[in-house]
């Protein structure tokens, strides 16, 4: 019943489209700051991934020369 009236109080929609300017600007940095935050994110996954694949062929190679010896 008082939906509608309550939608409003959260859309706006200005008559001078000028005003989007402000919104697609900051719009625009967030979206390149997730990009190159999610771009360091890979980066360092791929770094903690090669370290944890040494890590494991280390104890593999160790325990192979435990058995061995």
């Amino acid at each position: 019943m008082f939906l509608p009236s309550v939608l409003a109080l959260f859309l706006y929609f200005p008559k001078d489209k000028s005003e989007y300017i402000p919104a697609g600007i900051t719009c625009f940095i967030f979206l390149i700051g997730a990009l190159l935050t999610m771009r360091l994110i890979i980066i360092i996954s791929k770094r903690e991934e090669k370290k944890a694949k040494e890590l494991e062929e280390q104890l593999i190679k160790n325990q192979t020369i435990q058995r061995n010896s």
